[in-house]
């Protein structure tokens, strides 16, 4: 059994140092990859660029077809642990609530998620599928602009989430009802067991979250910062200078360093309220002085588009495509959101703990598509109209520039100067929030997944992050921070390999889990007998309740009456009762006795750990440890 109360607050110390097999793994690869990038962008320049262009090509022939057909796995498991018996498992113990309202719950994890790609591609995409649109759809026109709503939300609605749900359910599960420490490697444990999980394999499993991660991130901060200077030069502020990427990365690195410091309770959770307040609110300054009424025409029109090319367009992988779209958009993104996977992932599991797996995969698919739809409706269809009409040319060369195309939609707008500010402040916070968030995961994984890390390392991860995207943009370029993100896209085939896996491990430990779930029947007798004396009164009931249940009298017979509630003449006792299937039941013909046989086993029970996470869950209490043996040092501390 684990230790107790007192000897885990004696260790507890010990269980948050670094776990040196994936932190120096992890450190020194991403030095590497780092000091390569930009040697080979110095060097090699045009040639890097090339040879960025042909592993793109690679992954989109190579892989992308399985990259397609992933994603919908995902999809397809979480909907399905979703509606099934599964939904009803708590992420926590059974009598658990949700340690987060359910407001800040969804600013943190959406603002994690894929806030900043809102902002950075809220105009580009759209506008980018109404002038070059898919599938044989001719361009500027009607038809393309349905084709291209209907397209941006299948980039960013259900599959991306289910994506994250999948992992992000996985990880809360295994970590808050099984006490397992809260890292990617343990969504394997039912296939693998424990002694592989903690060996190399899972070893290698979290440096590659790790890499993915830290890169993922910088990349993303590298590009946002290039927008912040777009717009700053936009209104002709400031110009693009080595001087100023820094600064501006230095100032973002800094908040986001003191919020990963603060912890989740604190400067994650303000920073994630207040962050998603504002972009609200930049999207209703647009909503109301925007063309109103055909945003509230076209906010239904985008939903029918998108799920009536739902169908078809989600297994396309364009075998006969000659343009190279699929290859530019869809499979790129595919690729993209699963390298993500780990970090926001394992953050909305760490945030997600008290919830019902239905309320978890409800939650993560349903509100993050619809914010997504309401944003892109209101930015896209003003920026294609704007477009169409001439209020405002959003095109540099014929071509629209996701650094740019934002601020010269705000062109259309009497308060331009305003708006763009406030979007360039949407743009930092989102930077803030996805850096202390990626940094909070990206320790946890290096600490051998303990929630309670030190602030020392929380500050090294974050600082790395900031230092490689200063340096990929200050030395390398543009051309380094496109190299990063494919190499980020390319781990991302190894890792959806991880995840199918991980789909049928916890199918696996769900079925048993689901098994042995108790189902309660309340039982309504009337006292034959009225005014009787407690032990006459307490017979006549219990008859009665024999009499209604034919067959019962055996199993029923023994119950106390602990459970009884007498309300006037009717009695009520509820009944704990668990379902057995049929074909693991097995009758003695003579006695009539019942024998439970080949029943499926718990691929889980048995295992104990000398975590805050282990005294706290599910799994703690089944083994006979005491309710009040939970430590919740782990969500206070983070």
């Amino acid at each position: 059994m684990s230790a107790s109360p007192t000897e885990h607050k004696a260790g507890s110390a010990s269980r948050s140092k670094i776990l040196k097999p994936v932190f120096i793994p992890a450190s020194i690869v991403i030095f590497a990859l780092l000091i390569a990038t930009v040697i080979f962008s110095r060097v090699a320049g045009d040639t890097l660029e090339e040879a960025t262009g042909e592993l793109n090509a690679a992954i989109s022939d190579g892989v992308g077809w399985w990259y397609v057909i992933a994603v919908n796995i995902f999809l397809a498991f979480a909907i399905y642990f979703a509606v099934s018996k599964i939904g009803r498992i708590r992420l926590g113990r059974d009598d658990e609530q949700p340690e987060f309202g359910i407001a800040s719950w969804f600013f943190m994890l959406f603002s994690a998620g894929m806030g900043i790609g809102l902002v950075f591609f809220s105009v580009a995409e759209p506008l980018s599928h109404y002038i070059t649109t898919p599938y044989g759809v001719e361009s500027e026109t009607t038809d393309a602009v349905n084709t291209s709503m209907g397209v941006v939300m299948l980039h960013w609605g259900l599959h991306p989430w289910g994506i994250y749900a999948i992992v992000g359910l996985g990880l809360a599960y295994m970590t808050f009802r099984r006490g397992r420490p809260l890292a990617v490697r343990w969504l394997l444990e039912p296939l693998l067991g424990r002694e592989r999980v903690e060996g190399w394999i899972g070893h290698a499993i979290d440096t590659v979250a790790i890499v993915g991660t830290l890169f993922g991130v910088a990349t993303s901060f590298g590009f946002g910062v290039s927008q912040i200077i777009g717009g700053l030069e936009f209104l002709g502020w400031a110009e693009s200078s080595n001087w100023l990427i820094i600064t501006i990365i230095a100032a973002i690195t800094l908040i986001a360093v003191w919020s990963v410091v603060s912890g989740v309770h604190k400067g994650l959770k303000w920073l994630s309220n207040f962050n998603m307040s504002v972009a609200a609110l930049l999207a209703f300054a647009v909503f109301v002085m925007g063309p109103t009424i055909i945003l509230l025409k076209a906010f239904p029109e985008n939903l029918g588009n998108y799920l009536s090319i739902l169908p078809e367009t989600m297994l396309h992988s364009g075998p006969f495509s000659e343009d190279g779209w699929e290859a530019g958009w869809t499979i790129f993104y595919w690729g993209w959101w699963v390298s993500w996977a780990p970090f926001v992932g394992m953050f909305i599991a760490r945030i997600s703990r008290g919830r019902t797996i239905r309320e978890f995969i409800v939650g993560v698919l349903l509100a993050p598509t619809l914010v997504s739809l309401i944003w892109f409706t209101i930015f896209g269809d003003s920026a294609i109209l704007f477009q169409r009409e001439g209020t405002v040319d959003m095109l540099t060369d014929g071509a629209v520039s996701s650094t740019t195309a934002l601020f010269q939609f705000f062109e259309a707008f009497p308060l331009t100067v305003v708006l763009s500010v406030i979007a360039m402040l949407v743009i930092v916070l989102f930077f803030v929030t996805s850096s202390d968030s990626g940094s909070l995961v990206i320790d946890m994984l290096a600490s051998g997944g303990s929630t309670n890390t030190p602030k020392s390392t929380r500050i090294y991860w974050a600082s790395l992050e900031g230092v490689a995207a200063a340096v990929l943009l200050v030395i390398g370029g543009s051309v380094a921070l496109t190299a990063l993100q494919t190499l980020s896209i390319a781990t991302a085939a190894p890792f959806s390999i991880i995840l199918v896996l991980a789909c049928i491990s916890l199918t696996r430990a769900f079925r048993h889990d689901v098994a042995s779930m108790p189902s309660y029947m309340e039982v309504i007798t009337t006292s034959e007998t009225e005014g009787s004396e407690a032990g006459t009164g307490n017979d006549k009931t219990r008859s009665n309740v024999l009499r209604g249940i034919s067959g019962a009298s055996a199993a029923l017979s023994g119950f106390s009456a602990n459970g009884r509630t007498d309300v006037g003449d009717e009695t009520k006792q509820v009944i704990s009762f668990r379902h057995v299937d049929p074909a693991v039941a097995v009758v003695d013909p003579e006695t009539g006795a019942i024998t439970i046989v080949d029943e499926q086993r718990d691929p889980l029970a048995g295992q104990t750990f000398d975590t805050p996470e282990f005294e706290s869950s599910q799994e703690y209490l089944d083994q006979g440890g005491e309710p009040n043996g939970a430590d919740d040092g782990d969500r206070s501390a983070t």
